[in-house]
């Protein structure tokens, strides 16, 4: 029995084990683009973001008050 055969046998054999293996897959799937998604769009505006420039516009606070 090849590798295949093996991960039919593991993950795709039963009803429960399937239906599981699609649920986990679609929510690791959603979680990689997500970040990935997120990733990008911060090294595409990288030094444009309010959490980057924030200091030039907040007075700061007095920290002896």
């Amino acid at each position: 029995m090849g590798f295949l055969g093996q991960i039919y046998t593991t993950l795709f054999r039963r009803t429960s084990t399937f239906a599981l293996t699609i649920i986990t897959g679609a929510f690791l799937f959603e979680r990689i683009i997500d970040e990935g998604g997120d990733y990008v769009f911060h090294r595409m505006n990288e030094g444009k973001l309010w959490h980057q420039i924030q200091h030039k516009y907040v007075p700061k606070e007095d920290e002896d008050e």
